[in-house]
């Protein structure tokens, strides 16, 4: 749950358009793979146009075409069928806002100083203002490079309407903390306008609070949902022409909770065709206390399987919902003459648990929560129908960006189009960070290409996964194999080894704290917009409102 700190819709599913079937052409071995990008310097013609569409709380096991034998999504299997589907994707703090600030910086949480949704904590070595400590955001940097900007959606910034440097920006936050918010979003507003019949709910994407993972239909038709006014907004900015390459981010609030899909997509999927969640031993799943407290926070403690079934199934039914609204977007992206030079990445910000591991929600680096979607597509430049095991991350798509673009500004990522190319090396480690360092709440991920090392400060304990020899994270290695858990902890450290992050070290260890369990709370999230901040204390209350 976030802030926990207190129009038809019909996409084509054929690959038969001039851009996809070029795409096969270039597997084939047609065309140049080089990926040096066009100079930043003259007009339109050799840069490509750059398209970012992400989901909120997607996880990296839901399309169909990279192997879900339960999901139905032609439009995302149509565009992992354009390009590389990077298998190995994760986001390396996994939760929405500093998610979103590895995205728009290029950098990870040491330097962007977010470590949890909340506002930064930089240490007072570090510049106050982001841009100062990471570099400009990457709408600022590709409008700089003579881009046309747009971005459409959830932003999560801190503040809320922070200037991230987008010329055109439409909103369509999840929460409105007060009536002049909710004026103040593009979306809401819009639906206040166009569509007043439906301007009286309190929550227009669906109820939350103690209804966070309870199965939902969607207040709102299918035509008129967050996600498809997103889709005709994009539509719309992406058939405009103005000479300049254009580069355009599409931010989805779903399938973030509630799992509240419209109809028909509520009533797509038999719950009993459904998986049940993958458990392991108790004391293991909940070695991060963040778990069973997150579990209580949202009312999610005590789930059973018929229940986690129908929220699957609501759950598959938003995502194949957004998956037709990105059907949209990619016919408007194919009806271009510039379609073949296009770069297209689709991801998302974490993944959901949806039961697995006894937990719910997001905020571990157990797999279903942290390894999310990677799609990257450049018909022109490099070939189709890929899968990819390099080990990828959300800050890496700056880089992605800018390199397209002609000016390559790889920041703290590494050079993925290089690296799908054959012309740049994949990363050796990749690490991942929650919770402020120096304190109970941090933990680190350190993974290779076989292994996961997990540390959380609280307690001490680890974790240690083979993911080749058990992808379901089942069997705790951390006894059984101590030369590999101290070669990854030797890395974690080594990566913590800059002045904004040792805070997490004691000396050459890991810093670890008595263990100690969070008083279990509640999480709230009433409609402040319409003035209502809680439950009653007599039930009649809410009747003299």
């Amino acid at each position: 749950m976030d802030d926990h700190s207190t129009g038809d819709g019909h996409g084509s599913e054929a690959v038969t358009r001039r851009g996809f079937m070029q795409s096969s052409l270039v597997a084939a071995g047609g065309m140049s793979l080089g990926v040096e990008g066009a100079s930043a310097e003259g007009g339109k013609a050799n840069r490509p146009n750059v398209l970012f569409v992400m989901c909120d709380q997607l996880r990296a096991d839901a399309i169909a075409a990279l192997g879900n034998a339960h999901a139905y999504t032609p439009n995302l299997d149509r565009l992992a069928r354009r390009g590389a589907a990077l298998a190995n994707a994760y986001s390396t703090c996994p939760v929405c806002v500093p998610a979103r600030y590895t995205i728009r910086t290029g950098c990870e949480p040491p330097t962007t100083g977010v470590y949890q949704n909340g506002p930064p904590q930089p240490t007072a070595d570090q510049a106050k203002r982001m841009e100062d400590r990471c570099g400009k955001y990457l709408a600022r940097t590709m409008r700089e490079l003579g881009y046309r900007t747009f971005g459409i959606g959830k932003f999560h910034t801190v503040p809320w309407n922070e200037d991230v440097g987008y010329e055109t920006q439409l909103y369509s936050e999840e929460l409105y903390g007060s009536a002049e918010r909710r004026a103040q979003d593009h979306y809401a507003a819009f639906i206040a306008k166009e569509h007043p019949e439906y301007d009286w709910l309190e929550g227009l994407h669906g109820e939350r609070t103690e209804m966070y993972y309870m199965p939902q239909m969607s207040p709102m038709p299918a035509e008129i949902t967050v996600e498809s006014w997103a889709s005709d907004r994009a539509v719309e900015l992406i058939r405009k022409d103005d000479g300049r390459p254009y580069f355009g981010f599409v931010s989805f609030i779903g399938p973030h909770p509630p799992l509240a899909p419209p109809i028909p997509f509520n009533r797509m999927y038999d719950p009993d065709r459904m998986p049940n969640p993958i458990r392991g031993d108790l004391a293991v799943d909940h070695m991060d206390e963040q778990i069973p407290w997150m579990n209580h926070a949202i009312w999610a403690e005590d789930i059973n399987d018929p229940h986690a079934r129908v929220l699957r199934a609501r759950y598959y039914g938003e995502i194949s919902y957004i998956d037709q609204c990105l059907g949209r977007i990619l016919d408007a992206v194919e009806a271009r003459t510039d379609a073949d030079n296009t770069v297209i990445c689709f991801f998302a910000d974490h993944g959901d648990h949806l039961g697995d591991h006894h937990a719910w929600q997001k905020e571990s680096f157990f797999e279903p929560a942290c390894r999310v979607p990677f799609l990257v597509s450049w018909p022109g430049r490099l070939p189709a129908g890929q899968r990819r095991e390099e080990l990828v991350c959300l800050t890496d798509l700056f880089g992605i960006a800018t390199t397209a673009a002609g000016r390559p500004e790889i920041r703290e990522g590494i050079d993925v189009l290089g690296m799908l190319a054959g012309k740049a090396k994949p990363r050796e480690y990749l690490f991942g960070y929650y919770g402020t360092p120096g304190t109970e709440r941090f933990k680190v991920m350190a993974r290779d290409g076989t292994w996961k090392h997990i540390f959380m400060a609280n307690g001490g304990r680890e974790q240690l996964f083979n993911l080749r020899e058990d992808a379901n994270e089942l069997r705790q290695r951390i006894e059984d194999a101590p030369e590999v858990a101290g070669r990854l902890r030797k890395a974690a450290i080594a990566a913590l080894h800059r002045r904004s992050a040792e805070r997490a070290l004691d000396g050459g260890t890991l810093r670890a704290f008595p263990f100690k369990a969070r008083p279990p709370m509640r999480i709230y999230q009433f409609a402040r917009s319409r003035g209502v901040t809680g439950f009653p204390k007599h039930p009649g209350d809410v009747l003299k409102e």
